[in-house]
């Protein structure tokens, strides 16, 4: 268990190592993911109450359209309200999830997170949230939309970053103040991740009940390169588990 308020280099280093053997005995990306999300949502915790300090944990891979399921292919087509989609569109695609909620613990039962089509530089910049996380991350927003990307291994082996904002309540950035930031008290955002050797974008969201200080949020800049080794072995393929 791991004090968020108090996340420490040693804690740092201790959860990087457990978050790198998760692709151990995992048979997809999938089933890799969502070892990660509920390691996390029970391991930090809030030491006053002992309870976990995140309210919600998901982690996000971009995906071509066309290699989606019809489900999220329709859960993709849903945002755009009719607008067409063409197959190598990326789509930041939910993989995994968990929170204290228990729809929150299943990628099914999300609503309008499935899939969001990134079809175009327009599209992302009116999506605040993912245009600060990508921004964050040191990345050009062309890097992550870019449907036929060229061989990016500088980018991969450096972009380790981490998409914060230490005052959840009324950032612009965060949306659903009144459904989900006001009514859970989320107090702070964490996201970390980086670039796989397909041009596809990972990141793990941490909607965290407690603050969250700039040091503990560099600190998963480095967690984010550990995390990176098992992701990256299912990255050609094997990344959705068995419906």
């Amino acid at each position: 268990m791991y004090d968020l308020k108090t996340f420490t280099q040693e804690n740092m280093y201790d959860c990087a190592i457990a978050l790198r053997n998760m692709n151990a005995g995992a048979k997809s990306m999938e089933d890799m993911a969502n070892q990660i999300v509920r390691y996390l949502h029970s391991s930090l915790i809030d030491q006053h109450s002992g309870t976990p300090a995140c309210a919600l944990v998901r982690f996000f891979k971009t995906h071509a359209y066309k290699g989606l399921d019809p489900e999220l292919q329709d859960a993709a087509q849903a945002i755009l309200k009719g607008r067409s989609i063409v197959g190598a569109t990326k789509c930041l695609t939910l993989l995994a999830t968990a929170g204290d909620e228990p729809y929150w613990n299943s990628r099914r039962k999300s609503m309008g997170h499935q899939a969001i089509p990134l079809m175009d530089e327009d599209f992302v910049r009116r999506a605040p949230m993912i245009l600060q996380l990508i921004q964050q991350f040191g990345l050009d927003v062309s890097t992550v939309i870019d449907t036929a990307p060229t061989l990016i291994t500088d980018i991969e082996r450096t972009t380790f970053n981490v998409f914060y904002v230490p005052e959840a309540y009324n950032s612009p950035y965060i949306p659903a103040q009144r459904e989900f930031v006001i009514p859970y008290q989320i107090q702070s955002v964490l996201g970390f991740g980086g670039m796989l050797s397909t041009g596809d974008l990972f990141a793990i969201i941490l909607f965290s009940k407690i603050s969250i200080s700039p040091a503990t949020a560099n600190l998963f800049k480095w967690i984010a390169a550990y995390v990176r080794i098992p992701t990256a072995s299912f990255a050609q393929e094997n990344v959705f588990g068995a419906s």
